[in-house]
């Protein structure tokens, strides 16, 4: 069951939290940490939404798979969450919590999508152009390499797409073509 209102809560108090304790950075690597475990492992999440497995023996297991890795802060954080019942919504706090974390630092996510890997002069040009777009903000790069876009590259940052791809040129052709206006439809 999703609740984003529920999550963003959690992770609001979780960030507020370890900001005033000075160790946001240790929860910050926590939370990664969590989200690696919780998209590699698919038994992982099941168990967290299991109505059959008991609270203490959830603890108990997450205990033996995390144990002294995690900051005081963060077990503290997934033991509350745990004895409240909350625990299946852990994934969802997880992403909100990454989300408000690069918020509040100004760190802009921007996804790179091209049919063969850059080389790093052409990906530092491309980098250049978004950083002068946004001047105060920090880039995280994600690279996809996608050969179905054939050449070119898709650059998506928040709700905008930049789309200078040769796959997106062959569309806009063929698009042309069918809609034609100067033939007329005869049948």
């Amino acid at each position: 069951m999703q609740n984003p209102r529920l999550a963003s809560r959690y992770a609001k108090s979780l960030l507020d939290l370890a900001k005033e304790q000075n160790c946001l950075d240790a929860v910050l690597q926590d939370v990664k940490l969590l989200d690696t475990v919780n998209k590699g492992n698919r038994e992982f999440e099941n168990m967290l939404k299991s109505p059959i497995i008991k609270a203490d023996k959830k603890l108990q297991i997450l205990t033996a798979v995390f144990g002294s890795r995690l900051s005081s802060l963060t077990n503290a954080f997934i033991t509350l969450l745990v004895n409240k019942g909350r625990e299946a919504s852990l994934p969802e706090m997880i992403t909100a919590f990454i989300r408000q974390y690069k918020e509040m630092m100004n760190i802009k996510t921007v996804k790179l999508t091209t049919a063969m890997p850059l080389s790093d002069t052409v990906k530092s040009a491309i980098l250049q152009q978004v950083k002068t777009s946004l001047p105060n903000n920090t880039i995280e790069l994600n690279e996809v390499i996608d050969a179905k876009i054939i050449g070119g590259f898709v650059l998506e940052m928040d709700d905008k797409l930049f789309d200078a791809s040769i796959l997106r040129d062959l569309n806009d052709v063929k698009n042309q073509f069918l809609k034609n206006i100067y033939v007329p439809n005869i049948r």
